[in-house]
């Protein structure tokens, strides 16, 4: 992931209708020490701090549905990775003044980007959510800028810093069934401040899910399920699931229709172990 940050940070230094000087500077990874002399006019971004961005921690789960089946994907580690921005011009009469004007060119570019657009984003980062904040010329108070080029062995030169978060799956997707029925209980508390229930109070009903298929185990779409005895109809999504409720416990008959074909199925409610609301329409 972060080597597909550093090229992403490439592609938008990169990118046509950069003025002239950036667009002919190469873009490198490399440590800025003292044996650094690249030949040609180069931009250089050096990845020196990968730390967690606390701010951005989350405990939220996503939860994707499709075939009867939920995909529980823990939220990424969010991580924000800073890098050292030094420009180093070859050639020319004035070369601090190059410099500058290389790193100003740069700093603009950068900042056209609160977050990093989606056409930028290279091999692992295209597509991830929540998009990547970018910031650049960020100040770090903590950090000596004397001391920290003498750490990197090299003399003080100008410089602007930015930092991008990412995300880092470091969790295993877990896939569960869908809950075929759920259960809804009222009644009148035993007091205020209690969550039990008053005996002789509790009413107990249900909603149920399933799924209808044709030949194949295909999905059926646009079907209509109606739960007979009670008079209430849902009709069938893309992936051929549908949910009906509420009901009390007890026998039931499902009748789906598809366009000319039609079937009944006998259910009880709650399920028993190994049953489901499922109906094959053939």
């Amino acid at each position: 992931m972060i080597r597909d940050l550093s090229q992403t940070l490439r592609a938008i230094l990169s990118q046509p209708g950069l003025p002239a000087e950036l667009a002919a500077a190469q873009i490198a990874f490399d440590r800025p020490a003292e044996q650094f002399k690249p030949q040609q006019t180069t931009v250089d971004l050096f990845l020196y701090d990968v730390r967690e961005s606390v701010e951005l921690r989350s405990s939220e789960p996503v939860i994707e549905r499709a075939g009867g089946e939920a995909v529980i994907r823990r939220p990424p580690l969010r991580v924000a990775c800073s890098y050292l921005v030094t420009a180093w011009p070859v050639g020319g009469t004035e070369p601090a003044l190059q410099e500058h004007r290389l790193l100003s060119q740069v700093l603009q570019v950068l900042s056209r980007y609160p977050v990093i657009p989606a056409q930028f984003l290279q091999g692992g980062l295209a597509g991830q959510e929540p998009p990547l904040p970018m910031v650049a010329a960020l100040v770090d108070r903590q950090k000596s800028l004397s001391e920290f080029w003498t750490a990197l062995g090299n003399r003080l030169r100008p410089s602007l810093t930015v930092t991008v978060t990412i995300g880092i799956d470091i969790f295993t997707p877990e896939t569960v069934s869908m809950v075929l029925t759920g259960e809804l209980l009222l009644g009148e508390r035993t007091a205020p401040d209690e969550t039990a229930l008053k005996a002789g109070t509790e009413v107990r009903s249900y909603r149920i899910g399933g799924r209808v298929t044709g030949a194949g185990d295909a999905p059926v779409a646009g079907a209509t399920v109606t739960l007979v005895e009670r008079g209430i109809s849902a009709t069938t999504g893309g992936d051929g699931r549908f949910v009906l409720g509420a009901m009390k416990p007890g026998s039931y008959t499902l009748h789906v229709v598809k366009g000319g074909t039609a079937k009944d199925a006998a259910i009880t409610v709650p399920a028993p172990g190994g049953e489901n609301y499922d109906v094959q329409l053939t």
